[in-house]
């Protein structure tokens, strides 16, 4: 060939891989635990996700529906019909539903925040910090609150 076109057939890569999907399990309360191919296993509410649309109405409504949930044929999303589907980029974004006592302890220690001044950060008292350190579960909201605030940590240094 003697031709202007590219007679180079290299592999140009940009950014990190896209995420994969392997398996994904239906939960209760619209939750979905998914295990990517890198052998992650992350539990995920989707719930929030289908109120703000309204072409998720089916599978807030429907349980059988929300039970068929399996990964596309690449592993590129999780899918319900043709036309109900999240995408693997989507659900990698999405915070995981769980948050233990010891993801509590290292967002505290990253953050070099004190008894007081994690209360003070998340408007609660001394006391429940302390318990959430032990071994009190903690809720959605402080979990949600404090992955904010390592985020944010993590941007500003």
């Amino acid at each position: 060939m003697s031709g202007t076109g590219l007679e180079n057939d290299d592999i140009i890569n940009v950014g990190l891989p896209l995420p994969r999907i392997r398996d994904v399990v239906p939960l209760d309360g619209r939750k979905v635990a998914v295990t990517w191919r890198s052998g992650e296993t992350k539990i995920v509410d989707l719930a929030p996700a289908f109120a703000s649309r309204r072409v998720y109405i089916p599978l807030r409504e429907n349980d059988d529906l929300f039970s068929t949930v399996r990964v596309s044929e690449y592993g590129e999303a999780i899918e319900w019909t043709d036309e109900l589907d999240f995408s693997a980029v989507w659900i990698a974004r999405l915070p995981p539903v769980t948050f233990d006592n010891q993801e509590f302890r290292t967002a505290m220690d990253e953050l070099g925040m004190s008894l007081d001044g994690m209360a003070a950060a998340l408007e609660v008292s001394r006391r429940l910090i302390a318990d959430f350190r032990r071994d009190k579960p903690i809720p959605r909201h402080i979990a949600l609150a404090t992955r904010y605030l390592v985020e944010h940590h993590k941007k500003g240094t």
